[in-house]
């Protein structure tokens, strides 16, 4: 018997290994079929499948390959390592200001989330994907340690155009530095006046910036200088289940906002 780490390079050694158990795991195949969907020759194929066959993953009934029991949990779990694998690549650049200790989810459940993150070409690539979403929500919640001059303008022009209603929970650093700049000032007076607006204030800082819109989760990523470096979004419910619960949470415990102990 192989040692688990032998079985794994085994595997590693050739996609097409990988490929043909994962397939012959979802349903039976035959080797043509194998050969259509993986692209491998007959000969890579024989010499996969006997492999297969010596471990006991798979069996063949008349013309059909297909996995056994154990060729099954071989390829959920290489299945789920490759998942794995392929998440940490997408979070491995972000990793060092990620907030994780904040997240109350597995981070497995990003596997299918959004990186859009700022090029040369695109410096703004990140808020313009969040205000090309909030831009098209029904509604928006926030619950944040900052909130920019592109987002809120969005917001503002969403809310006083009558196209949704926005809660959000702001630390109060946060709507310190917006009141220093006299024309921000007044669009966040603007929207807190707004029959479709409410905005509290956090009775600590925030350490997460978020952005429900409709049932998509947008993360803002900043590094220690508050410098933008990327945007998550993803549609995750085990995401989305933390992220309202953080949102309630920091609603009941904020304070009303009152725009004079900020001026």
């Amino acid at each position: 018997m192989e040692a688990p780490l032998e079985e794994i390079e085994f595997l590693a050694r050739s996609q097409n290994r990988v490929e043909v158990l994962r397939l012959v795991a979802a349903e039976p195949h035959t080797r043509q079929e194998l050969a259509t969907a993986t692209g491998a020759s007959q000969a890579t194929l024989g010499r996969i499948l006997e492999d297969f066959a010596d471990r006991s993953w798979v069996s063949r009934d008349d013309r059909q390959y297909a996995a056994t029991a154990t060729g099954e949990l071989v390829a959920d779990g290489i299945g789920e390592l490759i998942a794995v694998l392929e998440t940490e690549g997408k979070l491995r650049p972000l990793v060092a200001y990620l907030p994780t200790e904040e997240f109350g989810f597995d981070l497995r459940h990003l596997a299918d989330a959004t990186v859009t993150v700022p090029t040369r070409t695109r410096p703004s690539a990140p808020l313009r994907h969040v205000r090309d979403a909030i831009e098209g929500a029904d509604t928006l919640r926030a619950f944040s340690h900052t909130l920019n001059e592109q987002t809120l303008s969005t917001v503002h022009d969403q809310v006083t155009g009558g196209n949704y209603g926005f809660e959000a929970v702001l630390s109060r650093s946060a709507l310190d530095a917006l009141a220093a700049d006299a024309g921000l000032w007044t669009q966040v007076r603007a929207l807190s006046r707004h029959a479709n607006a409410t905005i509290r204030v956090a009775r600590s800082e925030i350490p997460v910036a978020a952005l429900l819109a409709d049932e998509t989760v947008y993360l803002l990523v900043r590094d220690e200088h508050g410098i933008l470096q990327a945007s998550l979004s993803t549609d995750s419910a085990a995401v989305r289940e933390w992220a309202t619960d953080r949102f309630d949470r920091y609603w009941e415990q904020a304070a009303p906002f009152d725009p004079l102990e900020f001026e």
